[in-house]
Protein backbone atom coordinates (compact mmCIF):
# COMPACT_ATOMS: atom_id res chain seq x y z
CA UNK A 1 0.00 0.00 0.00
CA UNK A 2 1.30 3.43 -0.93
CA UNK A 3 0.35 6.56 1.07
CA UNK A 4 1.03 10.19 0.23
CA UNK A 5 2.04 12.39 3.16
CA UNK A 6 2.89 16.10 2.79
CA UNK A 7 4.18 15.98 -0.76
CA UNK A 8 6.36 12.86 -0.47
CA UNK A 9 5.53 9.27 -1.11
CA UNK A 10 5.50 6.75 1.66
CA UNK A 11 6.07 3.17 0.71
CA UNK A 12 5.40 0.21 2.92
CA UNK A 13 2.73 -1.35 5.03
CA UNK A 14 0.55 0.88 7.17
CA UNK A 15 -0.48 -2.16 9.22
CA UNK A 16 3.01 -2.95 10.43
CA UNK A 17 4.13 0.64 10.71
CA UNK A 18 7.14 0.12 8.47
CA UNK A 19 6.84 3.06 6.15
CA UNK A 20 9.83 4.37 4.24
CA UNK A 21 9.78 7.99 3.16
CA UNK A 22 10.92 8.70 -0.34
CA UNK A 23 12.02 12.16 -1.33
CA UNK A 24 11.65 13.59 -4.76
CA UNK A 25 14.47 13.97 -7.22
CA UNK A 26 15.38 17.53 -6.08
CA UNK A 27 17.78 16.52 -3.35
CA UNK A 28 15.39 16.02 -0.46
CA UNK A 29 13.52 19.32 -0.77
CA UNK A 30 9.75 19.15 -0.62
CA UNK A 31 8.02 19.59 -3.92
CA UNK A 32 4.63 20.74 -5.15
CA UNK A 33 2.23 22.45 -2.75
CA UNK A 34 4.63 22.36 0.20
CA UNK A 35 7.24 24.43 -1.63
CA UNK A 36 4.61 26.99 -2.65
CA UNK A 37 3.40 27.32 0.98
CA UNK A 38 6.81 28.39 2.34
CA UNK A 39 7.75 32.09 2.70
CA UNK A 40 10.93 33.54 1.35
CA UNK A 41 13.21 35.73 3.41
CA UNK A 42 12.26 38.74 1.28
CA UNK A 43 8.55 38.20 1.98
CA UNK A 44 9.22 37.92 5.72
CA UNK A 45 11.22 41.18 5.71
CA UNK A 46 8.44 42.92 3.78
CA UNK A 47 5.79 41.79 6.28
CA UNK A 48 7.95 42.85 9.24
CA UNK A 49 8.47 46.27 7.64
CA UNK A 50 4.70 46.73 7.30
CA UNK A 51 4.12 45.67 10.90
CA UNK A 52 6.84 48.04 12.11
CA UNK A 53 5.28 50.93 10.18
CA UNK A 54 1.85 50.22 11.70
CA UNK A 55 3.27 50.03 15.23
CA UNK A 56 5.13 53.31 14.67
CA UNK A 57 1.95 55.03 13.51
CA UNK A 58 0.10 53.67 16.54
CA UNK A 59 2.70 55.01 18.96
CA UNK A 60 2.57 58.41 17.26
CA UNK A 61 -1.24 58.46 17.52
CA UNK A 62 -1.33 57.72 21.28
CA UNK A 63 1.61 59.90 22.28
CA UNK A 64 -0.50 62.77 23.73
CA UNK A 65 -2.85 60.59 25.75
CA UNK A 66 -0.70 60.75 28.90
CA UNK A 67 -0.80 64.55 28.91
CA UNK A 68 -4.57 64.53 28.46
CA UNK A 69 -4.92 62.04 31.32
CA UNK A 70 -2.95 64.37 33.61
CA UNK A 71 -5.28 67.28 32.77
CA UNK A 72 -8.36 65.16 33.40
CA UNK A 73 -6.92 64.01 36.73
CA UNK A 74 -6.20 67.61 37.81
CA UNK A 75 -9.76 68.68 37.01
CA UNK A 76 -11.17 65.72 38.95
CA UNK A 77 -8.85 66.39 41.90
CA UNK A 78 -9.88 70.07 41.97
CA UNK A 79 -13.57 69.08 42.06
CA UNK A 80 -12.84 66.69 44.94
CA UNK A 81 -10.91 69.36 46.83
CA UNK A 82 -13.74 71.87 46.27
CA UNK A 83 -16.27 69.37 47.59
CA UNK A 84 -14.11 68.74 50.66
CA UNK A 85 -13.72 72.49 51.26
CA UNK A 86 -17.52 72.82 51.22
CA UNK A 87 -17.74 69.95 53.74
CA UNK A 88 -15.08 71.65 55.88
CA UNK A 89 -17.02 74.93 55.81
CA UNK A 90 -20.23 73.10 56.72
CA UNK A 91 -18.67 71.46 59.80
CA UNK A 92 -16.36 74.30 60.85
CA UNK A 93 -18.49 77.31 59.86
CA UNK A 94 -15.55 78.82 57.92
CA UNK A 95 -13.03 77.93 55.24
CA UNK A 96 -9.42 77.20 56.17
CA UNK A 97 -7.22 80.27 56.14
CA UNK A 98 -4.43 80.52 53.59
CA UNK A 99 -1.93 79.80 56.39
CA UNK A 100 -3.82 76.61 57.35
CA UNK A 101 -4.04 75.65 53.69
CA UNK A 102 -5.36 72.42 52.26
CA UNK A 103 -3.57 70.53 55.03
CA UNK A 104 -6.60 71.46 57.18
CA UNK A 105 -8.52 68.79 55.23
CA UNK A 106 -6.04 66.14 56.40
CA UNK A 107 -5.04 67.16 59.94
CA UNK A 108 -6.77 69.35 62.50
CA UNK A 109 -5.40 72.91 62.16
CA UNK A 110 -3.21 74.13 64.99
CA UNK A 111 -3.28 77.75 63.81
CA UNK A 112 -6.13 80.14 64.65
CA UNK A 113 -8.99 80.15 63.96
CA UNK A 114 -9.34 76.60 65.17
CA UNK A 115 -12.49 74.84 64.00
CA UNK A 116 -15.01 73.82 66.66
CA UNK A 117 -16.00 70.71 64.74
CA UNK A 118 -13.40 68.93 62.66
CA UNK A 119 -13.08 65.58 60.92
CA UNK A 120 -10.58 64.35 58.39
CA UNK A 121 -11.90 64.94 54.88
CA UNK A 122 -9.15 63.27 52.83
CA UNK A 123 -5.67 61.74 52.91
CA UNK A 124 -2.42 63.61 52.32
CA UNK A 125 -1.71 61.89 48.99
CA UNK A 126 -4.75 63.67 47.50
CA UNK A 127 -3.08 67.04 47.99
CA UNK A 128 -0.52 66.60 45.18
CA UNK A 129 -1.05 67.04 41.45
CA UNK A 130 0.07 64.48 38.81
CA UNK A 131 3.47 66.22 38.60
CA UNK A 132 4.13 65.71 42.34
CA UNK A 133 3.62 69.35 43.35
CA UNK A 134 1.09 70.36 46.04
CA UNK A 135 -2.17 71.94 44.93
CA UNK A 136 -2.24 75.66 45.72
CA UNK A 137 -4.90 77.32 47.90
CA UNK A 138 -5.46 81.05 48.34
CA UNK A 139 -8.03 82.51 50.70
CA UNK A 140 -9.38 85.01 49.79
CA UNK A 141 -9.49 84.22 46.10
CA UNK A 142 -7.83 86.62 43.67
CA UNK A 143 -8.40 85.05 40.29
CA UNK A 144 -11.48 82.82 40.47
CA UNK A 145 -14.09 85.29 41.70
CA UNK A 146 -14.93 82.82 44.48
CA UNK A 147 -14.03 82.89 48.16
CA UNK A 148 -10.80 81.01 47.37
CA UNK A 149 -8.47 80.09 44.51
CA UNK A 150 -7.61 76.44 44.12
CA UNK A 151 -5.13 75.42 41.41
CA UNK A 152 -2.31 73.27 40.13
CA UNK A 153 0.84 74.97 38.91
CA UNK A 154 0.85 72.62 35.91
CA UNK A 155 3.70 70.69 34.37
CA UNK A 156 6.21 73.53 34.72
CA UNK A 157 5.69 73.80 38.52
CA UNK A 158 5.54 77.62 38.37
CA UNK A 159 2.61 79.66 39.67
CA UNK A 160 1.03 82.39 37.54
CA UNK A 161 2.01 80.82 34.20
CA UNK A 162 -0.07 79.82 31.22
CA UNK A 163 -0.29 76.13 32.14
CA UNK A 164 -1.88 76.69 35.57
CA UNK A 165 -5.18 74.81 35.98
CA UNK A 166 -7.59 76.13 38.56
CA UNK A 167 -11.15 76.81 39.66
CA UNK A 168 -11.38 79.87 37.42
Amino acid sequence: MIAKVAGSRMVGSMKTGSLIRRTDRHGGRPSGRRAAAAFTLLEMIFVLAIISALVGMGIFAVRGIGEDADLVRVRADLKTLQMNLVRYRTYSMSLPTEAQGLQALVTRPSLAPQPKNWSQKMTADGLNDPWGKPYQYRNPGRRSGEAYDLFSMGADGQAETEDDIGNW
